[in-house]
């Protein structure tokens, strides 16, 4: 699998597994894409800053430093899409790796294809930014302004008066399809199908959604224990306040 610019994506897989790994890495690499492996969370590290992967596969039990300090290290850093593996029941533990900054999590053992396809919609949606101002390379933003946030949607960024809010590509997609329908109740099986490219097989995979919105909250509310932006209907699922004409500024 190649890029818009034909320079094929990176994938970095970390897991001690050499078998999962090796699978994966042949796989993948069948597909286009450039592999790199790790067989513990410090290797990951360390090949992570020389590989520079378009998107990260982790697996959460690793000895020398496990999935959920890579994923805190990677995000100080880096926006890049993270998919989390794990052979942990406990969905507290899944949640704890999507709180930490994962895009996506998938339980051992699992499908390769599934997980290709997961790395395919990842992808699509992290390379939107360059794609988008190559299509449009004169145009200014298209801009949400709503109270002291500006959503600039053709370069997918976010910014609170002069500073920048660091969004994920999935955080700004979701962030992007709940202001498309601003008023409108989105059910939270529809966004996951819409924005992660699957449709949730089991209750759990829902909680996906609702880990991205605490995490918007957190980063765009006031007080995300009082959202006013991002509103939940309890029993249904997520929308996003009703923009008045005036919030909406397009400049041309």
């Amino acid at each position: 699998m190649t890029s818009a610019a034909d320079q094929p994506f990176k994938v970095l897989i970390a897991d001690d597994d050499n078998s999962t790994r090796r699978v994966l890495e042949t796989r993948l690499s069948m597909q286009g894409f450039v592999v790199c492996g790790a067989a513990n969370g410090a290797e990951a590290l360390e090949r992570f800053r020389g590989f520079e992967p378009d998107v990260v596969i982790l697996d959460v039990m690793m000895p020398e430093l496990d999935g959920f300090g890579v994923i805190e290290r990677v995000r100080a850093i880096s926006e890049v899409p993270i998919i989390l593996l794990t052979a942990l029941a406990e969905i507290s533990d899944r949640i704890t790796g999507l709180q930490l900054g994962a895009d996506d999590y998938m339980l051992k053992p699992f499908s390769p294809r599934e997980l290709e396809a997961r790395i395919r919609c990842l992808l699509r949606r992290s390379n939107r930014q360059s794609t988008d101002l190559r299509s449009n390379p004169s145009a200014s933003a298209a801009t949400v302004v709503i109270g002291d946030l500006r959503v600039d949607l053709i370069r997918r960024q976010v910014h609170r008066h002069q500073d920048r809010i660091r969004l994920t590509g999935m955080e700004f997609s979701l962030l992007e399809l709940l202001i498309q329908r601003a008023g409108e109740t989105i059910p939270r099986s529809e966004i996951l199908e819409t924005i992660w490219g699957y449709t949730p097989e089991r209750v759990n995979d829902r909680r996906v959604v609702d880990v991205h919105i605490s995490r918007l909250r957190a980063k765009l509310e006031a007080d995300p224990d009082q959202p006013e932006l991002i509103l939940t209907a309890r029993g249904q699922g997520y929308l996003f306040q009703r923009l008045v004409p005036q919030a909406v500024a397009l400049a041309r």
